[in-house]
């Protein structure tokens, strides 16, 4: 273990690889400006991700690492790492707790290099934490705590992430999505989807119900999520009629930024468009099945979140291991419209 401080000047993160975690990290990177007043702080990080990061003010640059998911190919880490050593970065902090993601950092020769224990990963981390799960509960306390000294306090609060919403762009895509009209008014964004899997989806008839009457009080609801997503927000908005549009797969991540600003409100499952949502500012209620509150919150001003504590809860699980969701199944729309017209 080296010292437990040290005077940086330029900083590199190696970022996570769901866009969620990747959201709440910036609650890190606003923690070390305020502490490192003038840092430079760059983040090795997706492809997909470096049009977020660029609505980051405290981020210098995202550098692309070059792999996919869970691909290890260590000669890639190994050059990568040894082309960034002109950069002269002052301290790493590795954010995954996996191996590979220690090893661009290693060859860097970053002098201070921190993380948590986790893969055999001394030697390649010279400032390792042990994770206190019991006193960092949620992740991002975890993040945080890392742009920290070892025996340094939480900051209350924790930053709060802040997206910067391109206005210019924003009205581009209302233009050419046709949603003009729509934007003109109230809308409601319903997030059916979640990327980790069905346990984490509230029924999809639910969103459907729930849209109808969103509707039929005058608003406009406008569907997100990804390519893989198309299917479930045609569902949605096929069961919802007139009045709904499915933008899942229309836009690209950034531009969903965009038009998430433009929302009135967001009904959302656990899921990294959630994150991104309350990025934004846009009141939010978030819905959990086999994830829970404690761990992944909105980190939004104004955000309700419904989970229901079920015996078999949280499981963590992409699937019910009990096949039967119940944990989403037995939450009602009407309990939705509820907390949605807390923010009327």
């Amino acid at each position: 273990m080296i010292e437990s401080e040290v005077k940086a000047s330029a900083i590199l993160v190696v970022g996570p690889a769901w866009v969620g975690d990747m959201v709440m990290a910036q609650a890190l990177f606003k923690t070390l400006r305020a502490r490192h007043p003038g840092v430079a702080i760059d983040v090795l990080a997706p492809k997909w991700s470096l049009p977020l990061l660029a609505r980051m003010p405290e981020v210098r640059a995202g550098i692309e690492m070059p792999l996919g998911h869970g691909q290890f190919q260590f000669s890639v880490r190994r050059d990568l790492g040894r082309r960034l050593r002109a950069r002269q970065y002052d301290q790493a902090i590795v954010l995954p707790r996996s191996f590979k993601s220690a090893i661009t950092p290693f060859f860097a020769r970053i002098p201070r290099r921190t993380g948590y224990l986790g893969e055999l990963r001394r030697g390649l981390l010279n400032d390792i934490r042990p994770l206190d799960k019991k006193r960092l509960t949620q992740t991002v306390q975890r993040f945080v705590n890392l742009g920290l000294a070892a025996d340094e306090d939480l900051p209350i609060p924790i930053p709060t992430p802040a997206l910067q919403v391109d206005t210019e762009n924003q009205r581009r895509l209302i233009d050419c999505l046709g949603l003009s009209a729509d934007a003109a008014g109230s809308v409601t964004a319903l997030i059916p989807g979640a990327e980790y899997g069905p346990a984490k989806q509230w029924p999809l008839e639910y969103f459907a119900d729930l849209a109808k009457r969103r509707i039929a009080m005058g608003d406009r609801v406008w569907v997100f999520g990804s390519p893989k997503e198309t299917a479930l927000g045609e569902r949605v908005a096929q069961l919802a009629g007139d009045g709904a549009r499915n933008l899942c797969g229309q836009t690209q991540l950034v531009d969903a930024v965009d038009l998430l600003a433009a929302c009135r409100r967001v009904v959302t499952n656990d899921s990294g468009l959630m994150h991104v949502s309350g990025a934004v500012g846009v009141p939010l209620v978030a819905i959990y099945g086999s994830s829970t509150p404690d761990y992944t919150p909105p980190l939004a001003p104004q955000a309700e979140t419904i989970w229901l504590h079920l015996d078999c809860s949280p499981c963590f699980e992409r699937r019910c291991p009990l096949g039967h969701t119940n944990c989403l199944r037995q939450i009602s729309p009407d309990e939705v419209l509820v907390r949605l017209q807390r923010f009327e």
